[in-house]
């Protein structure tokens, strides 16, 4: 009997092993990133050693369709679908600097460049035409006049891209290149936007100039671009929100080889990781290395402290503010009252008041409540919701509703697909206090219209927050401008609203988000560019950050929201002096933030070593144009830190240095006084600042400021008092 049970149990785990062993043999397999730094220098072929090492670690389950994506243009690595073990084998290769699984990335203008003072009379230059901007998005609608090549010359002779934007795409002279990297045999087997996103993007950067541009005659005006000779290369890496992050890496690497001057991105991730993790800090380092400068929305996560996820220091992030052009509806009560919304309403009225329904007077009978999200459709159809949440736009349109009125506490206006209006909720008590004083409610939406806001420009409160969660001395986001209500270019196969059932189809929407404030500093730094073709990422960054205009506001976190200050086109061209950064200088931050030796050479192809000085208190004097420090509660401190600039202005020049005070903090400069003689000199000088015991914690923002007669270079400092 003994030997029936030792049998039975034998049996028993050979079948456990063996449905183990299927198991795994049959584990799913997920996307995966694997990065493997520079290109190494001379004779190689990186897709055979990428399809090399997945034999190795698949083994008979190596197929060719396996490898998904290589990246061997202008870095190094591959995308293939693995399972653990594999991810956990090709982790350990000496080559590998990374592996992790690719996600889905999320989607992060007429008035905003008068806003800003950029006008068409400003200066321009001829190398204008030179400037080859890579918009990784959406893609494009190529028949959108924003986009028409009529008087240009052909691509510039630096372009080695190509125009292989897929079905029904042409290019042109003015976009110059298309890339797609989803093909499903539909409406993404083209570069072609079908969703809005990338046409928009791309028009407030580089669009041309547009007469009567308008939405539905909201926003009336001309529609242009910062530098509207400039060319455009496109890489569709979405459709609809699905932004693969293997694809994204791909648009980095072609965008890189092709040759284009500036990269512009509207999307990124919801949370911070480690740079080797992240495909936009990957690709926009190896983009620095070529001379690139990346330019990224800091996303839509705010109004919380250390929301933001664009965090290199290599790249531009960019807050989105909110300028002097609302837009708002308004609305008439049936006793003659009327009151004003936040919304884009482009449908007329006709005269006629609708009667008004309250969301409890429409509920079904088991529902409570006026939010409208339980509500008989019977009663809803033809009349004009009340309810005292957002849900009432889209269960309205779903009945049958005329329109609704309903409470959001967004600062923005947005595209609705019906007449409607949102409101605060001041405005909606008085709206129901009239509903319950009369037994037959009526009211009537006017049509959006622009209002003057004079308290312009601050910060919008989506927008996400410092400080940076990887590196605290790094300050993040680094520049704000335009992002709120945005007229610019639309693709006509995308509804205006986004809501399912709204038919309309229009050239040009108006639209909200970090996104859009994004591509306003892509168009400025393309222009610095035009006139300064040599200067490196770093020292274009470094003057659209000193120049900035500083910003008021209530907000606490002051600098972390909006970054040096609002972005001026005005003086980008001629900020006096720079602070200058190299390819060499990031891959020392790397070390100093906690990289080892072999992992940096893997990154930057050569021979860099990390000394055994390296680490975080050597970050504070990184060449950046800002000042950050965090300080413990209860704690006195005293730091110093070093910073150098480069004559960029007048040769023969002085420049006197200037603090704004901080209560509490001692701030002192040494020395007061840079004197120059010759263009490119550099000189360096201390920032030393001390402080008492604070009890609570505080953001405390001044700002040191070297003028000389013509040029004022700004450089803010932030003492951040947190509980570290």
């Amino acid at each position: 009997m003994a030997d029936w049970k030792h049998i039975l149990l034998c049996t028993s785990i050979i079948l456990a092993m063996y449905k183990f062993m299927l198991c795994v043999a049959h584990e799913e397999r997920k996307l995966h990133v694997v990065y493997m730094g520079s290109l190494p220098n001379g004779d190689y072929a990186p897709a055979s050693q990428h399809s090399s090492m997945l034999r190795q670690v698949m083994g008979n389950d190596f197929a060719e369709h396996s490898l998904i994506r290589s990246y061997n243009r202008s870095f190094n690595g591959f995308a293939a679908k693995l399972t653990d073990q594999e991810v956990h084998d090709l982790a350990r290769m000496d080559e590998v600097v990374s592996v992790f699984e690719s996600k889905t990335l999320k989607l992060h203008t007429t008035r905003s460049w008068d806003f800003m003072g950029f006008q068409d009379k400003r200066r321009r230059s001829p190398g204008e035409s030179d400037i080859i901007i890579g918009v990784i998005d959406t893609g494009i609608w190529p028949e959108s006049d924003s986009f028409s090549d009529y008087g240009f010359s052909p691509a510039p002779k630096t372009w080695k891209g190509e125009c292989a934007g897929g079905n029904n795409f042409t290019c042109n002279k003015k976009i110059i290149g298309a890339r797609k990297y989803i093909d499903d045999g539909g409406s993404s087997s083209s570069a072609r936007d079908n969703v809005g996103h990338g046409s928009h993007i791309a028009s407030i950067a580089a669009g041309n100039k547009v007469k009567d541009a308008s939405f539905y005659g909201i926003a009336k005006g001309i529609a242009k671009g910062a530098v509207p000779s400039s060319r455009l290369a496109v890489y569709q890496v979405c459709v609809t929100e699905r932004c693969v992050e293997a694809d994204i890496l791909k648009a980095f690497d072609d965008a890189i080889a092709d040759g284009v001057d500036l990269i512009t991105i509207s999307l990124g991730r919801r949370e911070e990781v480690d740079f080797k993790l992240d495909v936009i800090a990957i690709g926009s380092f190896h983009a620095m290395e070529k001379g690139i400068l990346t330019v990224q929305s800091c996303g839509n996560s705010g109004p919380s402290r250390g929301t933001i996820t664009s965090v290199a220091p290599w790249l531009l992030s960019v807050a989105a503010s909110i300028m002097d052009r609302r837009i708002i509806d308004k609305f008439s009560l049936g006793n003659g009252q009327t009151l004003s919304g936040r919304s884009i309403n482009s449908f007329a009225s006709s005269g006629k008041k609708i009667a008004l329904l309250p969301g409890e007077h429409a509920s079904l009978p088991y529902c409570n409540g006026s939010t409208c999200d339980c509500l008989d459709p019977k009663k809803v159809i033809g009349n004009i919701l009340l309810c005292s949440s957002e849900d009432g736009v889209q269960t309205g349109y779903e009945y049958g509703a005329f329109g609704s009125i309903v409470i959001n506490s967004d600062q923005h206006a947005g595209v609705v697909p019906y007449p409607a209006s949102r409101i605060d909720e001041i405005t909606y008590a008085h709206a129901l206090s009239y509903a319950n004083s009369t037994n037959n409610p009526q009211v009537e939406i006017l049509k959006s219209e622009a209002m003057n806001d004079p308290n312009a420009p601050y910060i919008a409160d989506f927008s996400s927050r410092g400080p940076n969660p990887l590196i605290p001395e790094i300050l993040k986001p680094d520049i704000s401008a335009p992002g709120v209500e945005i007229l610019a270019a639309f693709s006509p196969n995308a509804n205006p609203s986004g809501f399912p059932g709204d038919n309309r189809h229009v050239k040009y929407n108006i639209m909200t988000g970090t996104s859009m404030a994004c591509p306003h500093v892509t168009g400025i730094a393309a222009y610095v560019k035009s006139f300064h073709p040599d200067w490196s990422p770093a020292a274009i960054k470094s003057s659209i950050m000193t120049t900035a205009i500083p910003m008021n506001g209530s907000q606490d976190l002051k600098n972390f929201a909006y970054g040096a200050g609002h972005v001026n086109p005005v003086k980008v061209i001629d900020p006096g002096l720079i602070l200058d950064l190299s390819k060499d200088d990031y891959v020392n931050l790397l070390c100093d933030i906690g990289y080892d030796t072999a992992t940096v050479r893997k990154i930057s192809g050569d021979n860099s070593a990390c000394s055994s000085s390296s680490g975080k208190s050597l970050l504070k004097d990184i060449n950046y144009p800002s000042i950050v420090y965090q300080v413990q509660l209860i704690q006195p401190f005293m730091v110093n830190f070093t910073r150098t600039v480069t004559n960029v202005g007048i040769a023969n020049s002085t420049y006197k240095a200037s603090v704004t005070k901080i209560s509490n903090i001692n701030i002192t400069i040494v020395p007061q006084v840079l004197s120059f003689k010759s263009l490119g000199e550099k000189q360096s000088f201390s920032v030393n600042v001390a402080g008492g015991k604070f009890s609570k914690p505080i953001v405390l923002s001044s700002s040191l400021v070297w003028t000389d007669e013509k040029h004022r270079v700004r450089i803010p400092i932030i003492v951040d008092v947190t509980q570290i």
